[in-house]
């Protein structure tokens, strides 16, 4: 396991373990509330993801809190409200485009930028007593870090509608209900479900679940005809890798496949 020493300091840490990455927004005392500065060292450190190494992010907060959204108190860039939108913007995008498999553990409060950022994650594993809001609208402000795009695939337009233009608090029960998460389960219970859901995506095949991934990702953008042939493709690129070997190997033997994480010996394609 391994510590970034130069995040250490900062409000994002980062820590690597078998092929997992968790980035930690580390703000406790302010329920992780992000200041300008925190969301461009949030969107450096999804960045910094190495797509060979890291088989699973995890997003999560220090604390018994996930993330508050932006801190309005804190100092402010000197620039134009346009130009500090756009880091969030990119760290919203960053997150999303990431090809591995992402996760966020979310305890306490996951409101207004916080609520999206774990939206945004492939999973959303959450504890009982986690609140969700889009508290946006009682700020005056108008939803953001994806909220408008995120919402109405998860849930439909008019339930979209509800979240943002009434602000209401909903419990993990209730978003469960609605499917905005994964899974919940209680607190103490949050950290080994997590990190079992993250070992078994970890030893997933890498690049076919990349691809899968996006081609998700753009099921509502594209054709049916398009996404077939962007099927092909990607299909093409799954079955030339090692770990359809792999898979073809281990079912003949009658075992489970075994693909490759990080420690492990190198494939051929990564010769």
């Amino acid at each position: 396991m391994t510590t970034d020493p130069a995040a250490t300091k900062d409000f994002v840490l980062l820590e690597r373990s078998d092929g997992i990455l968790t980035i930690t927004l580390n703000r406790s005392r302010v329920k992780n509330a992000m200041t300008w500065d925190g969301w461009t060292r949030l969107r450096d450190a999804v960045w910094s993801v190495d797509p060979l190494s890291d088989r699973v992010v995890v997003i999560t907060g220090a604390g018994t809190d996930f993330c508050s959204g932006a801190d309005l108190g804190g100092p402010a860039t000197g620039g134009h409200q346009v130009d500090d939108m756009r880091i969030v913007a990119d760290a919203c995008l960053a997150l999303y485009r990431l090809p591995m498999p992402t996760i966020a553990r979310v305890d306490g409060v996951a409101v207004g930028a916080g609520m999206n950022l774990a939206l945004v994650c492939d999973f959303v594993l959450a504890s009982s007593r986690a609140r969700f809001a889009e508290i946006f609208v009682k700020r005056a402000m108008s939803v953001d870090f994806g909220g408008s795009w995120l919402l109405p695939r998860l849930v439909g337009l008019r339930r979209a509608k509800e979240l943002v233009l009434l602000g209401d608090t909903i419990d993990a029960a209730q978003a469960m209900e609605i499917g905005l998460l994964h899974r919940v389960v209680d607190a103490d219970e949050l950290d080994k479900a997590v990190a079992e859901l993250a070992d078994r995506l970890a030893a997933g095949p890498r690049l076919a679940m990349a691809g899968s991934k996006a081609l998700l990702g753009d099921a509502f953008d594209v054709s049916l005809s398009r996404a077939l042939e962007e099927e092909g493709r990607a299909q093409a690129v799954s079955m030339s890798s090692p770990d359809a070997v792999e898979a073809i190997e281990a079912f003949a033997q009658k075992r489970p496949a075994n693909f490759r994480r990080p420690g492990g010996s190198a494939t051929e394609e990564e010769r």
